[in-house]
């Protein structure tokens, strides 16, 4: 794994190192490439306004957001963001976090598919739904300089990623037609999600 992409960095220690692990065995390439892409997109725009963040809980939180996406941690019930929290939870029991901060964990999965967070009332979750955003629909990409967005793809090529996530939320949608994934299809998000500036070069 690039641990530094045009100057950011990703956290050093066990609780990172398990994350990228995890996300990378159970995640497909281009689900995993996201995910860390997502940390980039957030750190690179906490960076440039000059916002102190716990970089752990972020680097954490945006590996595992995606993965209640794949097979083992489908849940037929809750939208998979919830599902995601929940595993958040789990994971990061086993890395023995005080209940607190594995709350925050899944609040930051949870939240990423919500309503747009302020900065001022939660950072890292805000963070998250930066680099979600502009990695999956390419809202927000003017924020960042054309020289990052392209350091990042070459490290991290998109492989398709668009293509096979509006699959996964298309199966989201009509099997949990109430969810946000579900809205987020009836309401054409998928049209943005495939025109991401991001694909083209």
């Amino acid at each position: 794994m690039l641990t530094e992409v045009a100057g950011i960095k990703v956290p050093e220690g066990h609780a990172a190192q398990a994350a990228r692990l995890v996300c990378a065995e159970y995640a497909d390439e281009a689900l995993y490439h996201h995910s860390v892409r997502s940390y980039f997109f957030g750190a690179a725009w906490a960076e440039e306004r000059g916002l102190d963040y716990d970089r752990e809980l972020f680097f954490v939180s945006a590996l595992l957001h995606d993965l209640s996406l794949t097979p083992p941690f489908d849940s037929h019930t809750l939208p998979f963001e919830e599902a995601g929290g929940h595993l958040a939870r789990v994971f990061t029991a086993g890395l023995g976090w005080p209940d607190a901060r594995r709350d925050r964990a899944a609040e930051l999965i949870v939240l990423h598919m919500r309503d747009d967070v302020a900065v001022e009332q939660d950072v890292e979750s805000r963070l998250l739904q930066v680099g979600t955003t502009a990695d999956v629909s390419g809202g927000g990409l003017d924020a960042f300089d054309p020289s990052f967005r392209e350091a990042l793809v070459r490290a991290y090529p998109r492989l398709g990623f668009a293509a096979s996530f509006v699959g996964l939320f298309r199966d989201q949608a009509e099997r949990k037609p109430g969810c946000a994934a579900g809205e987020l299809v009836a309401a054409g998000w998928q049209a943005r999600a495939l025109g991401n500036r991001l694909d083209l070069g």
